[in-house]
């Protein structure tokens, strides 16, 4: 199945880099042994992702990446909402490329789809390695 890219209130961050990123997500997939469903990355200011994460999660604040799993059992769907504007501020705060930054946020809303969790000090840490190891495969080709 397809992984859909959109923009909402920005220019397109990945322009011409779309397939190499839906391959790298539909690899990551098969490799928890799931198959790819209907995803959907919806890249967009910080306003329209604050207004998602007051109206669905209670929350006031501005983040960088939500996540809704429509996953049914071994079929892994979703949309992933990424804000670009908070990207380029983690990017900056974190001393590295912007493209680094957002392919680590793309994977880490897969990575939610896929089940896992950052809730504890020790999952945040495990999801983190997952998302390091699943960034060594990608950052050369970028």
């Amino acid at each position: 199945m397809p992984v859909f890219f959109f923009n909402e209130q920005i220019k397109d961050p990945i322009k011409g880099k779309k397939r190499k990123i839906s391959i790298w997500i539909k690899e990551t997939i098969n490799s928890h042994n799931k198959n790819t469903g209907i995803i959907s990355i919806i890249f967009c200011s910080n306003e329209y992702l604050l207004k998602i994460n007051q109206k669905y999660l209670n929350h006031n604040y501005y983040t960088d990446v939500i996540t809704f799993s429509y996953s049914k059992d071994d079929i892994i769907s979703g949309d992933i909402f990424i804000s670009i504007e908070q990207v380029k501020e983690n990017a900056k705060d974190l001393k590295v490329k912007f493209n680094e930054e957002l392919l680590r946020v793309i994977i880490h809303g897969v990575l939610h789809l896929l089940g896992y969790n950052d809730g504890t000090k020790k999952s945040r840490l495990q999801m983190q390695n997952s998302e390091n190891k699943l960034l060594e495969k990608i950052l050369p080709h970028f």
